[in-house]
């Protein structure tokens, strides 16, 4: 894919992520994939991503910066929501919260092979009063 598809591809990813349209992440992440190193299928990434939107109704992500080498994309991206449920460890109190998060990822044959992302829970964490 070229940096133009590789870029359409993430940032149509991020308008299905922001949708909470997780049953489509078909379109973007293989059926088997690694994550952190890990062996992992889409179904655990569309069930991680689906426990973090029940306890974070509103969670977003905005992409801020993106880079590509090869098949390689690199991303920074704004995280923001107000949990309704403990998330991080913290009980709700209506406070919101805005993290930075780096993500890597791996792309063949149109779809995610390898994701990684990395985000400051700590400050998350005492944002929301935790």
């Amino acid at each position: 894919m070229t940096y133009a598809e590789l870029r359409e591809f993430y940032e149509d990813y991020i308008t299905v992520l922001n949708a909470h349209e997780f049953h489509r992440l078909d379109e973007f992440v293989a059926e088997k994939l690694t994550h952190f190193g890990d062996a992992v299928t889409r179904d655990q990434v569309v069930a991680a991503l689906t426990a973090q939107v029940d306890a974070v109704p509103d969670l977003k992500w905005r992409l801020d910066d993106f880079r590509v080498s090869g098949h390689e994309v690199a991303a920074r991206l704004t995280n923001t929501g107000t949990p309704v449920k403990e998330w991080l460890g913290v009980a709700p109190t209506g406070a919101s919260f805005e993290v930075t998060e780096y993500a890597l990822y791996r792309v063949r044959d149109g779809r995610f092979i390898n994701m990684t992302n990395l985000q400051d829970s700590d400050a998350a964490r005492q944002q929301l009063g935790g």
